[in-house]
């Protein structure tokens, strides 16, 4: 198991088939994991996905209350290798912003930043008015990366689940994670391109 563990928060905002992705990724790598799913973020998962609160949380190595301010993630004296907020909602990015402080999803990234760790947010928000980039502009400037889950297509994903993937593994990335079996551009077409067609429960887009 990597030597620092990686905290991971699930937010409301739509999209939890990033955070979900990400939990089975880093199960596959080894990597602990220390879990905060909101309330709003059980819904969506409900809403969203064929799984439970409960399944996804047991994709972690340890799962926290977000109303457990005393959790060992709320203190920087807790060593990690930063988190990741896969999806951020709006929500959480404001209170990320003026380190509210108020759920232990705000409280971990504040501790991560004041301990100067990588911060990931994927905010997940379309479009966006100045308010939200306001926002995305001061977490920047505490040394917070807004990571926008949007989609590549140079790879030539077929599935939903390719494009999930590849933004999951961009995200793992820049936490210093990467996947050896990661799609990467290497700045050519190797052979014949395939064919873009998207497939959502084996019908074709």
């Amino acid at each position: 198991m990597s030597s620092l563990p990686l905290v991971v928060a699930i937010t409301g905002a739509s999209g939890v088939a990033y955070g979900i992705r990400a939990l089975e990724r880093l199960r596959e790598m080894d990597v602990e994991t220390h879990l905060v799913v909101t309330k709003h973020a059980r819904a969506t998962i409900a809403v969203e996905t064929d799984r439970t609160a409960a399944e996804v949380k047991g994709l972690a190595s340890v799962c926290h209350s977000e109303a457990d301010v005393g959790a060992p993630i709320a203190s920087g004296s807790f060593r990690t290798r930063g988190m990741l907020v896969l999806p951020c909602s709006i929500r959480t990015l404001s209170g990320v912003a003026n380190s509210t402080d108020d759920n232990l999803v705000i409280r971990a990234a504040d501790v991560q930043l004041k301990e100067r760790r990588p911060v990931v947010l994927a905010v997940r928000e379309t479009p966006l008015h100045g308010g939200h980039l306001r926002l995305m502009g001061e977490v920047t400037g505490m040394g917070g990366i807004i990571m926008p889950p949007v989609p590549a297509f140079y790879h030539r994903p077929t599935t939903v689940a390719e494009i999930v993937d590849h933004t999951v593994v961009r995200c793992l990335d820049l936490l210093g994670l990467s996947p050896e079996d990661a799609p990467r551009w290497n700045g050519r077409r190797g052979g014949e391109p395939r064919p873009l067609t998207l497939m959502v429960d084996d019908q074709a887009l």
